[in-house]
């Protein structure tokens, strides 16, 4: 059903795809938007080793696309080094693909918001993140995007220096 990649060499190994993931701090969203065009949206992300959730506001683009179709892929960038005198970039990323839904809930969305949370703000007490979440509650929507398929790729110049 998903392609393979052609340049097997630099794909990453399933670790480093998860560490890629999970170091991360942002990607971009890419969904079917409005009238057949792509939507694509950068936005925060918290992985957990099977899942990807994101945060979003009750109403927009994002979620009327979601609605529509929930299938969608999220790439992260974990690494684009320019390197002129190559003509190149020393690059590393990953790309999820899987199906989105909204977070009805509410216990999963709590939890779903909590590993946000921590994810962004490690160092809060729980205190702190309850009545941050707490604030920002009633307007909060929470995705999960359930993974079919992952696939990473780095350039060879960095497969080269591997041990």
């Amino acid at each position: 059903m998903f392609r393979e990649m052609r340049r097997t060499r630099q794909a990453l190994p399933p670790e480093e795809i998860s560490a890629v993931l999970e170091r991360g701090t942002s990607g971009v969203l890419a969904l079917a938007g409005d009238d057949g065009y792509p939507y694509a949206v950068p936005i925060s992300y918290v992985y957990d080793g099977e899942r990807i959730y994101f945060h979003s506001a009750r109403a927009g683009h994002k979620l009327d696309a979601v609605r529509r179709e929930p299938k969608a892929s999220f790439c992260v960038i974990d690494q684009d080094q320019i390197v002129p005198a190559e003509y190149t970039t020393y690059f590393r990323s990953v790309i999820a693909f899987g199906r989105i839904r909204v977070l009805e809930d509410e216990g999963e969305k709590r939890a779903a918001i909590e590993k946000l949370a921590v994810k962004y703000a490690p160092e809060d007490s729980p205190e702190n993140r309850r009545q941050a979440i707490d604030r920002e509650w009633k307007p909060l929507c929470m995705l999960e995007m359930t993974i079919d398929h992952l696939s990473g790729k780095e350039a060879i110049e960095l497969v080269r220096k591997r041990p």
